[in-house]
């Protein structure tokens, strides 16, 4: 008996070697899968709409619960606390599956927005948004994880830009139709009506999304059981703690600039509001051309180089953005416009090479685990790259300055990038991740 286990075993692990091969070798030939691709940007969309509506519906938030200033920034800190719920369920989708942490979010983040829509009080509506901000850290965590396994390697980076893309779409969408509630006279709460609709089609079409084939191999092969803690073992140490560190300089360096654009176009600069309006919508949409642009630049130069050039153009742009324009220019609205749009379009192009080169960097078994790491690394950040800007923001010349400085953090942690971590353009995910060196380790 114990001889035929031992040979089962044996002509498991063989089979298991066999799949592995033969998955690296489709993974530079294999077609796209564009089925799987489309529904996985359909979760995309419905996620960069939802992710929009707590900024977007900030000032009519504000009149209905009468918030005072520093009462909007604790709901907002409130909101980030769904970053530790982002951490453990990324950490469930290398447990149990991509696809079923997709679905819990597409059951979860519909009936957490129900919620939303229907709270009487702010207490109750910040504790639906974290329930709804963490299970759709969820999905970007499962949908950008599941591009980088299911595309063949030289279209990895171009699946980041669809996903980056549809985002903003979905974002864009939120911004367009709130104005058209207002005129039509219906409360902001309907915003929230799409991400509640979600839970008629965000189940079908997540069943419709098969399992990653790679994440199947890793659990049927029943190998070296994880932890949350393990992307800090000797074999990833140097690549999780740079990553963790360029993160939280990255999320301080934008907390300001995502947050104070249009305050800095109107109440600086003194643009009107219907033009500063403008000038967002336009230089976004032609920022979001960085997409593409990220892509391409990913893989023909690779992940490190982009990163770090557009890491450092993001931030001394934002620097002119918020310092300027000169005194006495005579066009400040181009100077706003130009800084903007590059500013988005760079800052797109960033983001498509740092998914690229995150996915590439850790195990199967930890790939969602990093992601997870990541946002609430960048919830750190944000908060506090707002007290910063808070505490110190009267002492250096208002929130515009201050704004500015704190921009500048982006240009070291893209140099540490560039310095530490390797590039893994055009290598399979296997050998990127190191593997089997990882599964080699007792």
């Amino acid at each position: 008996m114990e001889i035929g286990n031992q040979s089962e075993t044996l002509g498991a692990l063989t089979r298991n070697d066999s799949i592995v091969s033969d998955s690296i070798s489709r993974a530079y030939t294999s077609e796209i899968p564009w089925s799987a691709v489309t529904m996985l940007l359909v979760v995309m969309s419905f996620q960069g709409y939802a992710a929009t509506i707590p900024t977007i519906a900030a000032p009519w938030l504000s009149k209905e619960f009468q918030l005072n200033d520093p009462a909007m920034a604790r709901v907002f800190a409130g909101f980030a606390l769904s970053s530790f719920g982002a951490l453990a369920l990324a950490r469930m989708a290398d447990r149990v599956g991509r696809k079923r942490v997709m679905m819990w979010s597409a059951i979860a983040m519909p009936l957490g927005a129900l919620g939303a829509s229907l709270a009487q009080n702010v207490v109750a509506f910040v504790a639906c948004i974290i329930v709804v901000e963490a299970f759709l850290g969820a999905a970007v965590t499962c949908s950008v994880v599941m591009l980088a396994e299911i595309l063949p390697v030289p279209r990895r980076a171009d699946g980041q830009s669809w996903a980056g893309l549809a985002s903003a779409v979905g974002g864009g969408l939120c911004v367009f139709l709130a104005p058209v509630f207002v005129r039509l006279g219906l409360s902001w709460r309907w915003m929230l009506a799409i991400p509640v609709a979600g839970l008629a089609i965000l189940p079908q079409v997540v069943r419709s999304i098969p399992e990653s084939d790679r994440w199947q191999r890793e659990a049927l092969g029943e190998r070296r059981r994880t932890h949350f803690y393990n992307i800090f073992v000797p074999l990833y140490r140097r690549r999780s703690l740079t990553l963790i560190v360029c993160s939280l300089l990255a999320a301080i360096s934008s907390e300001g600039v995502n947050s104070y654009t249009y305050f800095h176009a109107v109440s600086v600069i003194k643009l009107s509001p219907d033009f500063a309006s403008a000038l967002t919508i336009i230089g976004g949409g032609f920022g979001m051309l960085g997409f593409p642009i990220g892509a391409w630049a990913a893989e023909r130069f690779g992940r490190v180089p982009t990163i770090v050039s557009c890491g450092a153009i993001t931030s001394s742009v934002a620097l002119a953005y918020f310092w300027g324009p000169p005194a006495h220019f005579e066009h400040p609205a181009l100077w706003l416009g130009a800084a903007f749009l590059f500013m988005n379009a760079t800052t797109n192009a960033t983001l498509v090479a740092s998914y690229a080169a995150i996915t590439e960097l850790l195990p199967t078994a930890l790939r969602g685990t990093m992601m997870g790491w990541l946002a609430l690394t960048s919830a750190f950040g944000a908060l506090s790259a707002e007290a910063t800007i808070a505490t110190f923001s009267a002492a250096t010349g208002g929130i515009s300055v201050m704004t500015g400085w704190l921009s500048l953090l982006g240009i070291p942690g893209a140099l540490l990038f560039g310095l530490i971590i390797e590039e893994t353009r055009g290598l399979s995910l296997e050998t990127a991740a190191k593997e089997a060196a990882f599964h080699a380790e007792p």
